[in-house]
């Protein structure tokens, strides 16, 4: 089973809403997949649960569960603030580690130890976990996604992908849906978006 751990210390930072919609993508494939949200507001809990039938099935998963045998992909929605052995705790489980970051000066300020403190994780270091950045709720051709960018580059850390700033996600979630399973003409202008970054999970 792989493991994807989807961290950021800071509030807001689009954490549960690349957690749900990454496994969305990843059941809507076939695979089973679980999701553990270890964030005390239990937001991907909450989609999980209004989560219709119909929808391809994600597996609530906590300390409590066993996964399924035949489960492919475990997602994980980690809390924020999280630092220190908890943190080497998560990298360690992890094959993979994706860190949502908004392209603000405070965001980027607020999540600057953090990605120190990951890339001198020694799982990182050792190249068992690799780590990938997503800028969050922003138009890649812009001057915030562009001071990203330079950010990103000076501290040798990949930038994986760009999710936009749309309504999408939030009406989505509020049906327990991805945007895998909204109707094509819902989603198309979004799934470019999505394909590097699956494909990056993947290994592809």
């Amino acid at each position: 089973m792989q493991s994807i751990l989807v961290a950021n210390p800071k509030g807001g930072s689009g954490k549960t809403t690349l957690a749900t919609n990454l496994a969305g993508g990843l059941a809507q494939d076939g695979n089973v997949v679980c999701l553990w949200d270890l964030d005390r507001q239990h937001s991907a809990l909450e989609w999980l649960r209004l989560r219709p039938e119909r929808a391809p099935r994600i597996v609530r998963l906590d300390e409590r569960d066993a996964a399924p045998r035949k489960a492919q992909w475990l997602v994980l929605d980690a809390p924020a603030g999280l630092h220190g052995k908890r943190l080497t705790e998560m990298v360690k489980q992890a094959d993979r580690v994706l860190v949502p970051i908004q392209p603000s000066v405070f965001d980027i300020a607020a999540t600057r130890a953090f990605l120190t403190d990951l890339a001198a994780e020694k799982a990182i270091r050792k190249g068992h976990t690799f780590i990938g950045v997503i800028g969050m709720r922003v138009d890649p051709r812009t001057r915030a996604a562009a001071q990203l960018i330079t950010y990103l580059r000076e501290h040798d850390l990949p930038l994986i992908g760009w999710l936009r700033d749309t309504q999408l996600y939030p009406n989505a979630a509020f049906m327990g849906l991805s945007i895998f399973d909204l109707p094509h003409w819902q989603s198309e202008q979004e799934a470019p978006f999505w394909r590097p970054i699956v494909d990056w999970v993947k290994g592809d």
